[in-house]
């Protein structure tokens, strides 16, 4: 996920720029006085209290601007990220939104500042006025806006700064050249995030075989809870001991013994690896919430979604070969049982992947070919997700 808050002096270009990330990074964009006119026009309970504040005169108080913002965020549950314009504006809303991230399992990538010194933003502004016919575009209350801009937000820049993550910008320059600047900035932010793909197929389209390898190749972590339920076992531990009473019996494993194994991994590798494929988890809508849930917490999302196809009729034939190796599945003893595996999946796994593939859209991968064929198929998917 990629939380920006974008600041400037009036005048620096902030609107032309948040518009070019919002459209490049498919982040979902929080102007304070956009959701509070938004509100007002709705005539909500918010609007109203907002409006007759404001028709008093006063600003909106920051226990009104905290709760649009929220409530934003909580009705984009699978945004990539949030562009706040117009917020924090003090040093007191700087901690606002550390406190509404952190609640929210996220947190701040960085503050990019448009720096435009006073005289070039006095000139563009009274430029604009020429057009806008915005009677606050003349030099006198163009300098009071600037004075007010610069004692509010010097502390706020300052805070940002002590944590890190403040990114400045020259914005004297061209339009383009700003651009440039910050996808510059963005691309490094980008790498810091987590990778997460969720690799999707029938039993015998190689998903193990290919997640293994470009786990290996991306740096990625592989999460299979197949050879995690395994070595639990193997190791003898109570969990374990759980999974094989569960396996005698002829029962799933439930879902809780999966998810904290998963949940296990994921917190002793975190900061160790680029991100996460999963492979055969999720197998159900409801596991795909709690993996949902499970990466948010880490201020995590999922990245890409890839579905291996193969045709029947040679995922039964893979199947059927694979009885007489050491990969064999409980599952490959009969031609019946492969029928029936199929079928289950088909049930159970495929209305998984096509929620995931109205949410966050899918990479279809032709499966059919050789290993090394259908690998660089899938590397080159990889490839072209990660550098966007």
């Amino acid at each position: 996920m990629l939380n920006i808050a974008l600041f400037g002096p009036p005048g620096a270009g902030k609107g032309t720029q948040s518009e070019f990330i919002i459209n490049e990074y498919n982040l979902c964009y929080i102007s304070t006085g956009d959701l509070l006119r938004k509100e007002i026009a709705e005539k909500t309970k918010l609007g109203q209290e907002a409006e007759s504040i404001i028709a008093a005169g006063q600003l909106a108080p920051d226990e009104i601007i905290v709760q649009l913002i929220e409530k934003t965020i909580v009705t984009n549950p699978y945004t990539n990220g949030f562009l706040f314009d117009g917020f924090p504006r003090t040093y007191m809303q700087a901690y606002i939104l550390e406190g509404l991230m952190i609640q929210h399992n996220s947190s701040l990538n960085c503050l990019i500042n448009l720096n435009v010194n006073q005289d070039l933003t006095v000139q563009r502004l009274l430029e604009r006025g020429k057009s806008s016919g915005r009677p606050d575009d003349n030099k006198k209350v163009i300098t009071k806006r600037l004075e007010e801009y610069n004692e509010k937000t010097h502390p706020v820049l300052q805070f940002y700064r002590e944590k890190g993550i403040l990114k400045d910008v020259d914005g004297s320059q061209t339009i383009e050249n700003v651009t440039g600047q910050i996808k510059d900035i963005l691309k490094e932010e980008l790498k810091n995030s987590l990778y997460n793909v969720v690799l999707f197929g029938y039993p015998g389209s190689g998903r193990g075989s290919h997640g293994e390898a470009l786990a290996e190749k991306f740096g990625l972590e592989y999460i299979a809870t197949g050879p995690m339920l395994s070595q639990e076992i193997t190791k003898g531990t109570e969990i374990g001991k759980s999974i094989e009473e569960h396996y005698n019996s002829g029962e799933l494993v439930p879902d809780e013994v999966v998810v904290t194994l998963i949940e296990k991994r994921i917190e002793e590798s975190t900061g160790n690896v680029q991100g996460y494929i999963f492979k055969g988890f999720p197998r159900t809508l409801v596991q795909s919430y709690m993996l949902d849930g499970m990466l948010k917490k880490h201020g995590s999302k999922i990245s890409q979604i890839m579905e291996i196809k193969v045709p029947t009729l040679e995922l039964i034939n893979r199947l059927d070969k694979r009885r007489d190796t050491d990969k064999k599945k409980p599952y490959d003893s009969n031609t019946q049982k492969i029928i029936k595996r199929l079928q289950d999946h088909k049930d159970t796994t495929v209305p998984v992947f096509k929620k995931y593939k109205s949410l966050y859209g899918s990479v279809a991968i032709d499966g059919f070919g050789t290993h090394d064929q259908v690998f660089e198929r899938i590397s080159k998917e990889i490839e072209n997700g990660m550098s966007s």
